[in-house]
This record gives C-alpha cells, sequence and structure tokens, in this order.
C-alpha cells in the first residue's frame, strides 16, 4: 500500500508541476489583481479533479469513455469552450491596452456575481468539460489500486492526494503572481500575459477537437 501511494503521489506532482492550460489561468486570473477569483477557479479545478476521481473510482467515468456519442459530444463542448476563452482573450487584447479584470474572460452570465463564484465556475468547467481527464484516470487509477484493497475507497484517497497536491502548488503560483503583481500589472506586461493565456487555452481546445477519441 505504501509503495503504491509513493508511486502514486510521484506521479502526480511530476504531473502538477508541468507547466499547461491550469497553470496560465490560475497565473493570468492572479495577475489580473484577483486573489479571491484565482482561489475560486484553483478550486473549481480541484473539484473538477475530485469529480472525476470519484466517477472514476465508481467505474463510472470506465462506462462513459467508452461511450462513443458521449465522449465526443463532451469533447467537441470542452475544446469549443476553451477555444471560445482563448480567442476572447486575445480579441480583448487587439481592443485595449490591457485586459481588466470586467474583460470577456470574466464576462456574461456564466461568471457573473462574486468574483469567487465566477472564478469557481470557470475552473470547474474548464476541468469537467475536458474528457481526457476522465481517460487519463481510467488509465492511471487502476495501477496504482493494491490487489484485495477496497477499490472506490481507494481510488477516492488517491483522488484526494491529487486535489492536495494540486492546491499546494496553485497556491504557489497565486503567490508568486502576487508577489511580481507589480510587473505582471503593467499594460505591456497585462497584455503579453493576455496573449500567451490566450494563445494556450485556444491550442489545448484545437488540440481537443483535433485529438480524436
Amino acid at each position: 500500500m505504501a509503495a503504491s501511494l509513493l508511486g502514486f503521489v510521484a506521479v502526480i506532482a511530476l504531473l502538477t508541476v508541468t507547466p499547461g492550460m491550469d497553470t496560465a489561468l490560475i497565473l493570468r486570473t492572479a495577475a489580473a489583481g484577483a486573489p479571491r477569483q484565482a482561489w475560486g477557479v484553483v478550486l473549481g479545478i480541484q473539484s473538477g479533479t475530485l469529480i472525476w476521481g470519484v466517477l472514476t473510482a465508481a467505474g463510472v467515468t470506465a462506462i462513459f469513455t467508452a461511450s462513443h456519442v458521449a465522449y465526443e459530444t463532451l469533447r467537441w463542448v470542452g475544446a469549443a469552450y476553451l477555444v471560445w476563452l482563448g480567442l476572447s482573450l486575445l480579441w480583448s487584447t487587439r481592443r485595449r491596452p490591457a485586459a481588466s479584470i470586467a474583460g470577456p474572460l470574466f464576462a456574461g452570465p456564466l461568471f457573473a456575481g462574486p468574483l469567487f463564484g465566477g472564478g469557481f465556475r470557470r475552473g470547474l468547467l474548464t476541468n469537467l468539460l475536458n474528457p481526457k481527464m476522465g481517460a487519463f484516470y481510467v488509465a492511471l487509477l487502476p495501477q496504482f489500486i493494491p490487489a484485495g484493497m477496497p477499490v472506490f475507497r481507494f481510488g477516492v484517497l488517491l483522488a484526494l492526494i491529487h486535489v492536495v497536491l494540486g492546491t499546494a502548488w496553485s497556491a504557489l503560483l497565486v503567490a508568486l503572481a502576487h508577489r511580481l503583481r507589480g510587473v505582471l500589472g503593467r499594460p505591456r506586461a497585462r497584455r503579453v500575459l493576455d496573449r500567451v493565456t490566450g494563445t494556450v487555452l485556444t491550442a489545448f481546445g484545437v488540440r481537443l477537437a483535433l485529438g480524436g477519441p
């Protein structure tokens, strides 16, 4: 059991610190001077991770990923969502010197309301609309569940470990963005950060759309 847990921690820790879509979204939100919204994004992403983990431990995700129609539907919806987020942010840099907190990435009825709530919904959707997260857990979790252990309980434990590691790493990202807010808050730096984040989100959306089942 200990060996399985240590092995899982090593794999997840490496994947967690690898820069990607979540990193870009958290840094951009925190650098915009909205720490509450950044924490909303963080907890939304991690809530999505926990949901995928619980569904996988219960065997639901395996059924879902085996369904071509369900997987393809979620894949295209997720791809469209990410491309929309990315292009909205890129477009905002053409219209203004720097995107503000009220810019397209933070606007619309879906993200309306308190800063924390809007960030939480954005982070949750970004995670849940990515069917590759489900496929990832289906492939990964069984490898680290020892024989004879309760599959559901141990699978949920692994998902919780993933959430704790992800939250800890995200806290460092938010703190880093806060320390650099004087630099990242400048119009030119904000424009560059928005373009990078928009490009990353769009690229992930295109990759998801073209990736196939």
